[in-house]
């Protein structure tokens, strides 16, 4: 068994399925109609847990892994997560 890259709590990426530390991943949780980036990891609610890589994102959207995870019945957007992406702020 290898040691982990580094110490903390290890979370799935919703989009490719591997294993991480939190640190390396990047928290949403849903909003009103769309997904919001938990940059400080405080929000309430149920956080899924995403690589801030867009082919994760594209996975994660084709397999409806964001309702799913955070166990909601509507759609919701994604563009607040993408234009994240994009920018890297």
């Amino acid at each position: 068994m290898t040691a982990p890259e580094s110490f903390g709590p290890i979370r799935t990426c919703i989009g490719c399925r591997q294993r991480a530390a939190s640190s390396a991943l990047l928290r949403v949780v849903a909003g009103d109609d769309e997904l919001v980036v938990d940059l400080r990891r405080r929000l309430p609610g149920r956080g899924a847990w995403l690589h801030p890589d867009r082919a994760c994102l594209r996975l994660a959207q084709r397999r409806n892994a964001f309702e799913r995870a955070l166990r909601v019945r509507r759609r919701l957007a994604v563009a607040p997560v993408a234009a994240y992406l994009e920018t890297g702020d």
